[in-house]
């Protein structure tokens, strides 16, 4: 769906909950605090600032009684298919946020990765698929990557242990190629990344890729990765904790926002 059209989905989408919930008498914050979300999250849906989830829209549908009409809208017309569905709620909320904090313990993050390194990714993860199975892949993941490009970027801070570095994914070429690029990068100032050496030892984010992001006005959220699944966490309390546990508290200038035009 472009981009166009999937945003007048959600202004439909906001409309008819905003509508829904005046008739049923409810305030944002009634909607929300039965749904198990802030009212401000209700409205930033009302607005089309933000995507629900499909549990919430479902949670919706029960409490207006509509008839599924708000969970058949999602999955038709909201619902982003250029991802795995686990993943695809955390790509437009990464196109939403101000900074952007990921901890990778193996392989590279996808927003620096370049199209080399990102096909022997999938290529490794789909050995059997069709060549245009995977082009189609690095095409999705290089549109992906140029939010590090867009004028109004997050601010981008990539931890990377030193595992990252050393593993030649795709090959001393494709792997050469990556790490200029990751050069290139900091070097115009559009991301910082740091490396986590083998001589740390333990620390609190072995084996688990996190990815934390911060917003002008709503609640920061964390996203965890492991196989063929995804955890998006935005109870307040756990983003706190999680923060307060990890490398992704980091120096004090990366939590600076970086001025919007």
């Amino acid at each position: 769906m472009a981009n166009g059209s999937r945003q007048a989905a959600w202004e439909f989408f906001g409309t008819e909950l905003k509508r829904r919930r005046e008739e049923a008498g409810l305030t944002q914050v009634d909607l929300g605090h039965r749904v198990f979300v802030s009212g401000g999250y209700i409205g930033q849906f009302e607005q089309a600032i933000r995507r629900p989830q499909l549990d919430v829209a479902q949670r919706i549908d029960d409490l207006l009684q509509t008839g599924g009409f708000f969970e058949r809208l999602w999955r038709k017309l909201i619902k982003e298919e250029r991802f795995a569905e686990y993943f695809a709620h955390a790509a437009e909320l990464e196109r939403l946020a101000t900074e952007i904090c990921e901890y990778a313990p193996a392989v590279l993050p996808g927003l620096p990765q370049t199209a080399e390194y990102a096909r022997a990714i999938y290529l490794a993860s789909n050995p059997l698929a069709a060549d245009e199975y995977i082009e189609e892949m690095v095409r999705l993941r290089m549109d992906r990557a140029l939010l590090l490009k867009d004028a109004t970027r997050p601010v981008y801070w990539a931890v990377l242990h030193e595992t990252v570095l050393r593993v030649p994914v795709g090959g001393p070429a494709a792997m050469a190629l990556q790490l200029d690029h990751i050069a290139a990068v900091v070097r115009d100032r559009k991301a910082l990344v740091q490396v986590l050496p083998f001589s740390v030892g333990a620390h609190p984010q072995m084996g688990k890729m996190m990815t934390l992001m911060e917003f002008e006005d709503a609640p920061p959220t964390v996203y965890t990765e492991g196989v063929l699944s995804g955890n998006l966490l935005d109870d307040p309390a756990v983003v706190k904790r999680t923060r307060r546990i990890t490398i992704c508290s980091g120096p004090p200038r990366c939590r600076r926002r970086r001025p919007r035009p």
